[in-house]
């Protein structure tokens, strides 16, 4: 990478280097962006890339939204490319107009990858929401981040995801049982604890909001 970003005071650790996990998977089955064209790992040849799996009525993601956008803010003139991907769990939440409202909502101004047919999820292997994915300027996956937590860290790998980055590689997440398939692997997580019921609490909530938002606009 380029640019070399300074570590704030207080995130020096030491250990292993930070393994290569894989290549960038494609985005190619994305049915739609938002505040973007379609990227490609080719394209994005040379940019950290940090991918997050979200869908827009999970807490556990809500919770960790605000370091996505701060993160995305801070370190985007300086080579880091953030792509949210929204992946529904609940039949609203693949209707575009709502993901976008939402988008707005939230204040993402990132590009987001719009993932109903599950493409860009089984692309990447992935069973939970929300889900980090950090990949270095040659494309390659150098570590990721199940649930919320660790962001400090998370932060870190962002400065500098380098073969020579040396730092506390968190286990929690490696140690988790992984489901064997998306029917049976969507779950929200925060690092210790899966919170379902506190999620479709949030998405009667917000479905609500839309349908309350569509009726005074009618």
């Amino acid at each position: 990478m380029t640019p070399h970003w300074p570590m704030p005071a207080g995130l020096h650790t030491a250990s292993a280097q930070l393994p290569v996990e894989g290549e960038l998977p494609s985005l190619a089955g994305a049915t739609g962006w938002l505040n973007s064209p379609p990227l490609t790992p080719t394209g994005l040849h040379g940019k950290v890339v940090l991918v997050n799996f979200w869908t827009y009525t999970c807490i556990n993601w809500l919770r960790q939204l605000p370091y996505v956008r701060a993160w995305a803010g801070k370190y985007s003139g300086q080579g880091l490319v953030v792509i949210g991907v929204h992946t529904p769990e609940f039949d609203f939440e693949h209707d575009h107009d709502n993901v976008r409202r939402a988008a707005a909502d939230m204040r993402i101004d990132y590009p987001v990858a719009i993932d109903d047919d599950y493409a860009v999820w089984l692309a990447f292997d992935n069973h939970y929401w929300p889900a980090l994915y950090f990949a270095d300027a040659q494309g390659r996956i150098r570590h990721h981040h199940f649930g919320e937590g660790e962001y400090q860290q998370s932060e870190m790998v962002l400065q500098d995801p380098t073969p020579a980055t040396t730092w506390s590689r968190p286990t929690q997440a490696a140690s988790k049982p992984r489901p064997t398939g998306p029917a049976s692997g969507h779950r929200k997580t925060t690092p210790a604890t899966s919170a379902p019921r506190t999620s479709r609490l949030r998405a009667a909530w917000y479905r609500a909001s839309l349908t309350r938002t569509a009726s005074r606009r009618s």
